[in-house]
């Protein structure tokens, strides 16, 4: 998801590397820091793969500045996996929003709402949690407290995405 984000920021226009990360990690909040140990070989591995081009600009003090930016084949690359994103880019919350950040990149809103199909679908499928068998456990289920709000809070949640969901689609 990290190379994702780094597309989909650049197609918004050439960035420094401090810029980026930090787009990103407004991006992925607090749960997945991004540190520059795997930003800037995520850079390195996109620019050796020929989708971001990497230019060198005098800085405002010694240090040079290192500017990115998005190739024709990186703005390719971007609307596929946008277009056709992974099983798990579709049930990680995290990883889909990421896919959501940008999904109005592509040009097509067939396109857009095939993804959107896919995370409904996705959603509407029994889940939970914890299970008792094979059974899925709901909030009503447990007298585990914690269990219980976790449960609630992810009902809640689900029923708030289906809801917005239902209404991209029309």
């Amino acid at each position: 998801m990290l190379e994702l984000a780094i597309l989909g920021f650049l197609a918004d226009g050439p960035l420094h590397g401090y810029q980026l990360r930090r787009l990103i990690a407004h991006l992925s909040g607090h749960t997945r820091p991004v540190s520059d140990g795997s930003l800037y070989p995520a850079i390195n591995r996109l620019v050796k793969g020929g989708l971001l081009d990497r230019r060198t600009e005098p800085g405002t003090s010694a240090a040079q500045r290192h500017t990115v930016s998005l190739t024709a084949e990186g703005r390719t690359e971007l609307l596929r996996r946008l277009r056709d994103p992974d099983e798990l880019d579709i049930s990680d919350s995290t990883r889909y929003f990421t896919i959501l950040a940008f999904l109005s990149r592509l040009p097509d809103t067939a396109d857009q709402h095939a993804v959107l199909r896919r995370r409904l679908e996705f959603l509407e499928r029994p889940a939970s949690f914890f299970h008792d068998g094979d059974r899925p456990l709901r909030a009503e289920d447990t007298d585990d407290p914690y269990r219980r709000g976790m449960l609630l809070i992810a009902r809640a949640t689900s029923q708030a995405e289906r809801s917005w969901l239902r209404e991209q689609l029309g």
